[in-house]
């Protein structure tokens, strides 16, 4: 085997809170974390020598600036691969949007290089490698619906959210993961999610419950900035969602709807040429 492709699905976030900022600079999260059927495509194949990284979107890094890149000099320096990789990515996913597109396009290099070159790791390896270079990266190699708590490496499975219809909307902004939390200040958080019960309700598949009681503290920083993004909360509201939050640090909002004909209502109601939209379904973990 030569080549091999894989799809890259993206996360949303069922609530996020942020308990404390620890003594080496990184926060500690409390989150659930949610695959959705929104992915890109990858095609990694071997070639004679080095790394190369190509994207249908100009605007990807293709060098080293590229966190899929890293994945493959990872694996490449560790494994002693002496064969060049060259991964060919389709972004289907909005960049700097919230949804873990970097990231999982990173778990994907890992498990198909993991599989090219018969390396023969079990999930457990390759998430420690995918910790090493970004802290989305294990989730997005695991998928299906998890707790993630220390700085987002410590993942329990919980009980499936999987299919369950949402529409997810990317106002025209980009917003950097390092300033949210640079200018995150924890005594302006006056509400925080109460995460032990939304598990409750994951648990009893309480859709609505989920919906109307998810909260992520972040918005505290990127709606103050980008005030389009209450803008959209409050618009798939108004089209019958049933919660809207704000996924990872934004800008991408997301609604959740009780049944896939009135998330197509209301994606075809909202989407327009301001916004990228999506529908999409939630996943279950690949066993």
């Amino acid at each position: 085997m030569n080549n091999i492709y894989l799809k890259a699905n993206a996360k949303i976030n069922l609530s996020i809170d942020i308990l404390k900022k620890r003594d080496d600079g990184y926060h500690e999260v409390k989150m659930i974390m949610q695959s959705i059927d929104l992915h890109d495509d990858v095609y990694i194949e071997t070639t004679d020598e080095g790394i190369y990284v190509d994207c249908d979107k100009p605007w990807v890094p293709t060098g080293s600036g590229n966190i899929a890149y890293k994945a493959a000099e990872l694996l490449k320096k560790r494994y002693g691969i002496k064969k060049g990789i060259k991964i060919k990515i389709i972004k289907n996913i909005p960049v700097s949007a919230g949804l873990a597109g970097g990231s999982t396009d990173a778990a994907a290099v890992i498990e198909g290089i993991n599989k090219l070159f018969s390396l023969n790791l079990d999930q457990k390896e390759l998430m420690e490698l995918g910790k090493t270079i970004g802290a989305d990266v294990p989730f997005c190699i695991k998928g299906g619906t998890m707790l993630s708590e220390g700085i987002g490496e410590i993942l329990t499975p919980i009980e499936s959210f999987n299919n369950v219809n949402i529409v997810a909307v990317k106002p025209k902004v980009s917003v950097s993961t390092v300033w949210v939390y640079k200018n995150l200040n924890l005594s302006d958080i006056l509400e925080r999610p109460n995460i032990p019960l939304i598990l409750e309700a994951i648990k009893r598949k309480d859709i609505e419950y989920v919906a109307k009681n998810m909260k992520n503290v972040l918005e505290t920083v990127t709606i103050k900035k980008y005030g389009v993004i209450e803008e959209i909360k409050q618009k798939l509201i108004e089209l019958g969602a049933l919660g809207s939050m704000m996924s990872g640090s934004g800008p991408t909002v997301f609604g959740i709807f009780e049944s896939r004909e009135k998330a197509r209502f209301a994606y075809e109601k909202i989407k327009n040429n301001k916004w990228e939209c999506f529908m999409a379904e939630t996943l279950c973990e690949e066993m």
